[in-house]
């Protein structure tokens, strides 16, 4: 994302958009980073969560402080308290020295839990804790350690629904949610779409060194209507390789991937009458469909630069279950 204008005391760097939209969500982050609240910040994957949360950081009191992202749903959950919180040494078996944790990092600044959903119910109650009283103890550890830190948290879950099926605590819940801020995704504002692409365009053509692209009137009309599943991410994807793959600077609809022209969905092995086609005689349909799904997989970690956990929402499974099929498709 990428600011396209500035308001009040906000002077975004980062988020592109002049949609009404986007305009109430900079009016907002410029009463947020005013104040020291929690913030929760709701959106699908590839909104720029973590990019308001560091635009709110930066505009604060607590700009020259650290800020310290924690991506939840990225760490097994029987590391993420010593990743949060630091262990002493010998606290388990690999535990050879002392470790900071990230909420001592953050001391002074802000910190982002990110992915909070994916969050172990053991650990929300640590967090509830620290979100009361700024303390805590290191994993095997006995001294209580003080932090003044902000934290902002983000998800592309419903919490509301996680509380009522048990996932997620429901006084932590409440303990975030003191200024949520919804982010909507890109197929909502469609009208940022083309601002969005000039910025990823212009920022890409500077950093490989290259003249910028021109995108024709029927391509940026394909590229508006996309319902763009995976969001601004997947729109800077696609203007990196436009720009980078190519040859000429005129971006027309054939250049486009067949996913938003239409035209077809990602291939099957391909099927011909060669003699030495294991196909000839009939289709062999667990091999068509692992190579369908073997895309599939390839194309949703492309667009979430290869960071499983959101990769598997992206295709609705679980991380294991994703995990579990690239090992056997050899990814």
């Amino acid at each position: 994302m990428g600011y396209g204008t500035s308001l009040g005391s906000v002077s975004p760097v980062s988020i592109v958009g002049n949609s009404p939209v986007i305009k109430r969500i900079y009016e907002l982050m410029a009463k947020v980073a005013c104040c020291q609240s929690t913030v929760l910040i709701l959106g699908e994957s590839g909104t720029g969560k973590e990019l308001i949360a560091r635009s709110i950081h930066l505009h604060s009191e607590r700009q020259g402080r650290p800020f310290i992202p924690v991506n939840c749903g990225a760490i097994p959950g029987d590391l993420l308290e010593s990743e949060l919180f630091g262990h002493e040494k010998g606290a388990f078996t690999s535990a050879v020295a002392t470790r900071i944790g990230r909420f001592e990092l953050a001391d002074g600044g802000t910190i982002l839990l990110d992915e909070i959903g994916e969050m172990p119910q053991m650990l929300q109650v640590k967090l509830l804790r620290v979100l009361q009283e700024r303390s805590f103890e290191r994993v095997g550890g006995m001294k209580t350690i003080n932090v003044d830190v902000r934290i902002i948290a983000a998800t592309n879950q419903d919490l509301e629904t996680a509380v009522k099926d048990g996932r997620f605590r429901e006084d932590l819940f409440y303990r975030l949610n003191v200024i949520p801020i919804e982010i909507p995704p890109l197929r909502k504002r469609a009208d940022d779409i083309p601002l969005l692409c000039r910025f990823f365009i212009d920022k890409y053509s500077e950093r490989f060194g290259r003249k910028p692209i021109t995108i024709t009137e029927e391509a940026a009309h394909i590229l508006a209507c996309y319902s763009w599943p995976g969001n601004v991410r997947e729109l800077e994807n696609t203007m990196e390789r436009l720009l980078v793959l190519k040859d000429d600077n005129i971006v027309k609809p054939s250049d486009l991937p067949e996913r938003m022209t239409g035209k077809r969905i990602p291939e099957l092995p391909d099927i011909d009458d060669d003699d030495t086609n294991p196909f000839v005689s009939g289709v062999d349909l667990n091999a068509a469909l692992a190579g369908y799904e073997k895309r599939l997989i390839l194309h949703a970690l492309e667009l979430h630069r290869g960071v499983k956990s959101q990769a598997a929402k992206y295709l609705n499974i679980n991380r294991t279950t994703l995990i579990e099929k690239m090992k056997r498709l050899g990814l």
